[in-house]
């Protein structure tokens, strides 16, 4: 039986190891987290963390692996792209993973290779010189995702404090200050494309939400088709297969953030080397009609890709179920209107269990899926979506 080596374990994660065994494979698991879920669905489990390049090399020497995935997780893919480089398994070259995943390395990689990219400056202390940048700037670490730790500045008085939160979510204790590009659409965008013998094959992108109540930068949901010009939506296509081209990347998801600017210019903002959280597959699946997990599973382990991509079918969207307030959660009401639209629950939170203010994707509650007759009716209940369901959270006694 051909193994395949998983590096994460979390609840988002096991749809990877439960596709794999769907294929006959032996799913081997690693995580540093004791208490992850993925450990009672996989073959087997090692207690190791996904960022130590060295011991997860061990085990996949040790078990004989003949593919190596790190499925929807941004700081395990240069390790997977490094243990399938030494062993010569099917893999992205370790170098452009590793670009691709550090943001110092990203801007670099943009400026050296003609991209659209703002000034920008890492640092490892809080000596920033303000002085080269033009408001707004966002301070944000270099190795975390899911907008984690990251500021936008509209004046330097809050500088202190962005470079402090942006240092608390980087594990290698660097951050990265950089000018803000303003977009001249209403939303960013965001979304995956899959990538298979060097050609994008799937254009899964989408329109990113935010909640301004909470934090403006922090994703709350998805929406499709995309809202853009047809010219620009061409321009941004061109975009990242030229970025593809230069990074030599042969196959898998690639998780994106991209901006157009007032001068039709786009700007590269964030581009992942793995499949989007907060089950973005799982709504290019039912838009596109494929199984986006099923292709980064099989790619990882060499197989060949049909790759049958439908046109789109619109108008789906989902919404990431978030809380204002610290507590303990009970229960999530919804509006009659709302559950009309929905078509999927996941909800991650049973009564009971501490919840937090909505400041970074971790903290979202489940996700909900929903389809809509047309873009007016979608966007209608996107924008007020707030209003069309109620977390009850009980509050901590002395405190929370």
């Amino acid at each position: 039986m051909r193994k395949i080596l998983l590096l994460g374990g979390s609840a988002q994660q096991i749809v990877a190891i439960k596709t794999a065994q769907k294929h006959g494979f032996y799913t081997v698991l690693c995580d540093f987290l004791p208490d992850n879920p993925g450990q009672y669905e996989a073959d087997k489990f090692y207690l190791v963390s996904t960022t130590d390049k060295e011991a997860v090399l061990k085990v996949a020497i040790d078990e004989h692996v003949d593919g190596v995935l790190a499925y929807a997780s941004d700081p395990a893919a240069p390790t997977a792209a490094y243990v399938a480089e030494k062993l010569g398994l099917p893999t992205n070259p370790y170098q452009a993973v590793e670009t691709l995943c550090n943001k110092d390395k990203f801007r670099e990689f943009l400026r050296a290779n003609g991209f659209n990219t703002p000034v920008a400056k890492g640092c490892g202390d809080k000596n920033v010189d303000t002085s080269i940048f033009s408001l707004p700037v966002i301070v944000k670490p270099v190795d975390s995702s899911g907008s984690k730790g990251a500021t936008v500045l509209r004046d330097w008085s809050g500088l202190d404090k962005a470079l402090d939160f942006a240092f608390s979510f980087s594990r290698s204790h660097r951050v990265i200050v950089e000018e803000y590009i303003e977009k001249k659409h209403e939303y960013l965008i965001g979304g995956d494309i899959f990538v298979n013998d060097g050609k994008v094959v799937l254009w899964g992108l989408l329109n990113c939400h935010r909640d301004e109540t909470v934090n403006p930068l922090v994703p709350v949901g998805k929406s499709y088709p995309l809202l853009l010009d047809k010219e620009d939506e061409d321009s941004v296509h061109a975009t990242l297969q030229s970025m593809v081209d230069r990074l030599g990347l042969k196959f898998g998801s690639v998780n994106v953030e991209l901006v157009v600017d007032k001068n039709n210019r786009v700007w590269p903002i964030d581009v992942g080397p793995r499949a989007g959280g907060n089950m973005i597959p799982d709504l290019l699946g039912l838009i596109f009609g494929v199984d986006v997990v099923e292709m980064a599973v099989l790619a990882a382990m060499g197989e060949p890709l049909k790759c049958e991509v439908g046109d789109g079918s619109p108008f789906y969207a989902t919404h990431n179920l978030h809380t204002n307030r610290n507590g303990i959660y009970r229960s999530i009401e919804f509006s009659e209107e709302l559950e009309k639209r929905i078509i999927k629950k996941c909800l991650y939170k049973k009564d009971g269990d501490k919840v937090e203010f909505f400041d970074n994707a971790a903290k979202a509650l489940g996700i909900i899926f929903m389809k809509f007759f047309d873009r007016k009716e979608m966007m209608d209940m996107l924008t007020h979506i707030n209003e069309c369901y109620t977390v009850i959270v009980e509050t901590i006694q002395g405190g929370g």
